[in-house]
Parts: C-alpha cells; sequence; structure tokens
C-alpha cells in the first residue's frame, strides 16, 4: 500500500512537472513574440527618423544659392567656401559625407576635403546614384563607398540651370551609430533590401549576408558594381527551427542558440527590418517558475492527503516533513524574491532607454515636420533675397548719379528685408533644437506667432484664409518650442484637409477661463473619418497615405506634459480643442 501511494504521489508530481514546463515555455513564447514585434516597430521608427532627416538635405542645398554659383562659377574661393559648409552641415546633422558632382560627375566640394579621404576630384559618373539623379531628379541607392569603405544610403538631387542640368548635390546617410545603439539590447536586429541582402545590422558579421540563396550570375553582377564591395553575398547562419522558431549563430566561433524572430517593413522604402529574441533566458525563468508553483501545489495537496491518511500513526513524521517542505518553499521564494529584483532592475533600464527613444523620437517628428514645410520657407526666404538683389542694384544707380537720399532709402529697405529673412530662419533653429522639456510660463500669442511663421506661405500658397481670435496678454503652462511644434501639427493637418477645396478656411481662437485657457483650431474640411476617431492618438493611426501617425500622438503627449488636454471632434470640418494651464 505505501509503495502504491509513493509512485502514485511520484507520477502525479511528474505530470504536474511536465505540465507546467510546457505551459511555462508556451506562455513565455508568446510573451517573446508580442515583444519582438513591439521592439521591431519601436527600431523601425528611428531607422525611418534618422532616414527622414538626412533627405531633407539635398532638397535644401539643391536650392541654395551658394551651391548653385559655385556651379556656374566653378570659383576656388566659392569651392572652398561650402567646403567649409559641408562639413559644418554634416557635423551637425550626423551624415556620412556631403558633396558637389558637376553635370559629368566629377566631385567639385566635399564634406571631407583636406582628408586623405577626400572626395573632392573624384569622378563617380560610374556610380547608379548619380546617373538617376542625372535622369530622374532625384536617387537613393545603398552601397559600400569606394574610397571610406563604409556602407551608407546614398541621398542625390539634381540641380537644374538656365540650359539644362549643372550638377548632382550627394548626401550619405551612414547608420553606424544606429547599429552601435542597437547592439545595446540583448535581441539582433538587422536589415534587409528587397534582394534579401542585409544592408544594416547589429552583429557586424551579418553585413550583405542574404536571408535567401543569391544565383551566383547575380553575385557576379553585384560584385561588378561594387555596390556591395567583394562580400561573397553568402547565407546568413540563421536557419528554422519549427514551432515558430529560428536557429542563427550571433558571431563566429559563437554556439547556435534558439530565437523568435519579428519582421516589419520600414516605411518609404523597400527594406524590412528583423529582430530576433532569444528564448534561453525568458524561456528558463518562466518554465522553473511554473515548475516551481506546480511542485508546490503538489506538494501541497499530496501533504494534506497524507495527513488525512495517517495523522495518528505518522504525526511526527509528516511534521517534519512540512518543515523540510517549508525550508525549500522559502528558499525558492527568497530565490525567486532576488531574480524578481533582477527583473525589475532591468525593466527599469529598458523603460529609462525607451524615455530616450521617446525624446528622440519628438525630435525626429519636428525635423520631419521641418521637411514638409522646407519648400515654403525656401520660398518665403527667396522672395526679400531676390528684392535685397534689386534694391542693392537701385542703391548702387544712385550712387553713381550723386543722389545719397534715394539710395539710404533703398538700403533701409534692404535692412528690413534682412531682418525678415533673420526672423524666419530665427524662428527654424529655434523650432529644430532639441528641448529639455521644462515647464515654465509661455506667451500664447507669441507661440502661435512662432508657427504661423513656418507654415504662413502654405497658407497664402493654397489660398485658405485664416481667422485668428487671440489676446496678446494670455501666458500658459508650457515650453514655447514644443507649444509651438503642437501648433503646427495642427495647422499643418488642416491644410492638408483643405489641399485641393476651394474657400479653404481655418479659424483659430481662445477662450479664457479664470484657471485655463481653451484654444480651438477649426477648419472647413471634410471632417475626421469615424473610422480613425476612436483611435486618433494611437500611435500610426493616419489618414495620410505617406503618413507616420505620429504627429497627433506626440502633441497629445506634449500637451499632457503641460497638464492640459486635447481633443478633437467633427463640427462642420475637424475642430482640435488644445486646454492649457492659465497663469496670471
Amino acid at each position: 500500500m505505501g509503495w502504491t501511494l509513493a509512485l502514485l504521489a511520484a507520477a502525479t508530481l511528474i505530470a504536474l512537472d511536465r505540465g507546467a514546463d510546457y505551459a511555462g515555455e508556451r506562455w513565455a513564447r508568446s510573451n517573446l513574440v508580442a515583444a519582438a514585434q513591439a521592439a521591431a516597430d519601436l527600431r523601425i521608427s528611428a531607422l525611418r527618423s534618422e532616414i527622414e532627416k538626412q533627405r531633407i538635405l539635398p532638397v535644401v542645398l539643391a536650392q541654395d544659392p551658394d551651391v548653385r554659383l559655385a556651379l556656374e562659377s566653378r570659383d576656388a574661393g566659392r569651392l572652398a567656401a561650402l567646403d567649409a559648409k559641408f562639413w559644418t552641415l554634416a557635423e551637425a546633422t550626423r551624415a556620412g559625407a556631403i558633396y558637389l558632382l558637376d553635370a559629368k560627375g566629377l566631385t567639385l566640394a566635399a564634406s571631407n576635403a583636406g582628408t586623405p579621404t577626400s572626395f573632392v576630384g573624384s569622378d563617380y559618373a560610374f556610380r547608379p546614384y548619380y546617373s538617376r539623379a542625372m535622369a530622374d531628379g532625384a536617387a537613393e541607392h545603398f552601397a559600400l563607398g569606394t574610397v571610406s569603405g563604409k556602407a551608407g544610403l546614398y541621398l542625390t538631387r539634381r540641380i537644374d540651370g538656365a540650359r539644362g542640368p549643372l550638377g548632382v548635390i550627394v548626401v550619405k546617410a551612414e547608420f553606424e551609430a544606429l547599429e552601435t545603439e542597437w547592439r545595446r539590447f540583448a535581441e539582433p536586429t538587422f536589415v534587409t533590401d528587397d534582394r534579401s541582402i542585409v544592408l544594416i545590422a547589429s552583429e557586424p558579421d551579418w553585413r550583405f549576408r542574404a536571408t535567401a540563396p543569391i544565383p551566383e550570375e547575380r553575385r557576379a553582377e553585384l560584385r561588378a558594381s561594387l555596390q556591395f564591395g567583394a562580400a561573397p553575398l553568402d547565407l546568413l547562419p540563421i536557419s528554422p527551427a519549427g514551432d515558430g522558431l529560428v536557429r542563427a549563430t550571433a558571431s563566429e566561433g559563437a554556439s547556435a542558440r534558439s530565437f523568435v524572430e519579428a519582421a516589419a517593413p520600414a516605411p518609404t522604402t523597400s527594406w524590412t527590418l528583423h529582430v530576433l529574441a532569444p528564448t534561453a533566458p525568458s524561456v528558463a525563468l518562466a518554465r522553473t517558475a511554473a515548475r516551481a508553483s506546480a511542485l508546490l501545489a503538489g506538494v501541497l495537496a499530496l501533504g494534506a492527503i497524507g495527513i488525512a491518511l495517517s495523522r495518528r500513526r505518522r504525526l511526527a513524521d509528516e511534521r517534519a516533513a512540512q518543515g523540510a517542505a517549508r525550508r525549500e518553499l522559502e528558499e525558492r521564494v527568497e530565490a525567486r524574491t532576488l531574480e524578481l529584483r533582477a527583473e525589475i532592475d532591468e525593466r527599469r533600464r529598458a523603460e529609462a532607454a525607451l524615455q530616450d527613444l521617446q525624446d528622440e523620437l519628438v525630435q525626429a517628428s519636428k525635423l520631419a515636420v521641418l521637411g514638409q514645410i522646407a519648400a515654403s520657407v525656401a520660398h518665403e526666404i527667396n522672395q526679400p533675397v531676390a528684392a535685397i538683389r534689386t534694391f542693392a542694384d537701385n542703391a548702387r544707380t544712385f550712387l553713381d548719379r550723386a543722389q545719397p537720399g534715394a539710395a539710404a532709402d533703398n538700403l533701409a529697405t534692404i535692412a528690413a528685408l534682412t531682418e525678415r529673412i533673420g526672423a524666419i530662419t530665427g524662428e527654424l533653429r529655434a523650432f529644430a533644437r532639441k528641448t529639455k522639456g521644462a515647464t515654465e510660463p509661455v506667451s500664447l500669442r507669441a507661440a502661435v506667432d512662432g508657427a504661423l511663421l513656418l507654415v504662413g506661405h502654405r497658407l497664402r500658397e493654397q489660398n485658405v484664409t485664416l481667422d485668428l481670435d487671440l489676446a496678446d496678454d494670455v501666458t500658459v503652462a508650457g515650453e514655447r518650442v514644443r507649444l509651438e511644434q503642437v501648433f503646427v501639427n495642427l495647422l499643418q493637418n488642416a491644410l492638408d484637409a483643405l489641399a485641393h477645396r476651394p474657400g479653404g478656411r481655418i479659424a483659430l481662437s481662445a477662450a479664457v477661463t479664470e484657471d485655463s485657457v481653451v484654444v480651438t483650431v477649426a477648419d472647413n474640411g471634410p471632417g475626421l473619418p469615424d473610422a480613425v476617431m476612436g483611435a486618433l492618438f494611437m500611435p500610426f493611426t493616419t489618414t495620410k497615405p505617406a503618413g507616420l501617425g505620429l504627429g497627433l500622438v506626440i502633441s497629445h503627449d506634449i500637451v499632457a506634459e503641460f497638464g492640459g488636454r486635447l481633443a478633437a471632434e467633427n463640427r462642420g470640418g475637424a475642430v482640435f480643442t488644445v486646454t492649457l494651464p492659465r497663469l496670471a
């Protein structure tokens, strides 16, 4: 009888242990899949913001009068000044290189001029990014640098003159900083193009390898093009392991490990980002916890049955067994407590890293908005620049005619125009600056005026009427640049809704109460679709074909940090309401 009960108890505990082991593993895997997908989405946002930041540069530089004059004149002094200007821009934007090619593909100026790896004088007519830009006006091409040996995304734009193309401006975006950031995490991360070739990877050994076999003749073509140098383009050390898992070798000489893979497309590119979440740590911890819990439940249940059956005869033995079980349980609880403390510390570090990434995302959103309004601001500056040239010529003529009074009037006009340009560029610099986010008293009128300075040309270009009803002495709690970012986002959205609609009108007004200020931005557009109203302030919700769906999310969070709230409704068009604390 005793042996039968012992065997039955052992079989029960083994069954519980096996069941708990299986359940713990499944639970851990499901959590890993969700965490890996969330990590992929977050890293996609960082990758896209890095690319979008660099895409702005060739657009702006292609319209720079200094670049155009240097191409037309080939003056050594102008080219030397461009070298310095390109170096400053490359340092400020973390671009790998910025350089200017003439119509034949010869490098005239470069950010690395004067260095051993200078591009000046090099002929890049054979590079696809040059030929595509000359043919189509713009191009993007990922390749290995023939001089630097560093891989990057080449962003190019053609510069046209009165008699045809003058040259091509090239900006190289490198991703070494992003790869270094990814190496901080336990999950290997890599990006592939539409040919399954790895372009960017947290594991250096994986770069320029492929996730699918590439025919030998295709490899020969790629090597001949020098796009990936002499890379063999062999397969990544990743293979299916069944049950939704893959096995991969992170670095040469290391043993293969089991991973959960998550993939997500990179918007505005043909790339795909992959994240491999290691299963061993999480699965082992979950299995241990589940088995310990099952063992504890089994021991307690069997102990209760044993006590009921043999209380009188084996009371002393049972008490001793219970004491041993309690000591074992206390040791397990203590061990688990230590594990939980380690998990809490790790989660705090992860949350700190997430906050840093969220701050970078807010800054990237501002830079993306700057990219959208760059053309408008360039037009806004070009008009006073052209006028300055005209008044300067007139002043010279008046001086030749000995008419100093008329010349002085022209010079005064030039001074006023330069102040206007200074106000526009100063607003751009302030808007692009990364702020600390401290809340302080802010003039509501100053924040709105700053936003209108950035989007004013677009209002005039679309012939949209702006009804402005604001008091001059209203002070709210906030931070000027970030509050300005909120109004730029709302005005940009309203202008997008009014695109191609005659009679467009935007009303921006403020109602002041004792302790709050309610700012309303309303348009007479089609309004917000019912399908997105419920998720309007959730990430990646957008009605724009090329939109990222983060502008309203970031605006909502900024207003919340100031102690206010952002709401939306349809009332003859879209109506957004910003409520902010009022300061005396």
